[in-house]
């Protein structure tokens, strides 16, 4: 199925997609495509507030730009692969039998469903700013990602008697 399928259907069901994903076998190389992709959308979704940002304060806009792409694309995915490798050793510490591969994709096809509320939150950084709607479309991009992260998680095994 296409990407942008499998991401609305994640909303539907995220542990269906998730174990298409799982049987789809081990390929590192997807498993990174998805994490750039999310990586990708993150530092678009960034540029409506650093052009907000820019404008406010009379600043360049192309150094905020090129800041931004060098932590979402080559400084976010070495993060994002540390906490991948943390939480498979938590994990196993909870009784969980989730492989490395497991958690890895778990995390970076979590962080690429949710990237379409990131763009939402995005969106109203650039236009409404700092504030109470900033606020709680933020709060429910993190609901989301945590909720797809979890039922991630369960799907390749954690928790599994």
């Amino acid at each position: 199925m296409p990407v942008t399928t499998d991401i609305v259907a994640t909303y539907r069901g995220p542990r269906t997609v998730f174990r298409r994903l799982l049987d789809m076998g081990e390929n590192e190389g997807r498993a990174l495509a998805i994490l750039m992709a999310g990586c990708a959308v993150f530092f678009v979704a960034q540029w409506p507030a650093l052009s907000r940002e820019a404008h406010l304060t009379d600043q360049e806009l192309n150094p905020l730009l090129g800041g931004s792409l060098m932590a979402w694309i080559f400084i976010a995915p070495l993060i994002f692969y540390a906490i991948a490798f943390v939480s498979q050793f938590v994990l196993r510490a909870m009784g969980g039998a989730v492989t490395g591969f497991a958690t890895r994709l778990a995390l970076f096809w979590a962080f690429l469903a949710a990237s379409p509320l990131k763009l939402l939150h995005g969106l109203v950084a650039g236009f409404i700013g700092p504030g109470q709607a900033l606020t709680i479309v933020g709060a429910i991009w993190l609901a989301v990602f945590l909720w797809f992260w979890v039922s991630n998680l369960r799907e390749a095994g954690w928790g599994a008697k």
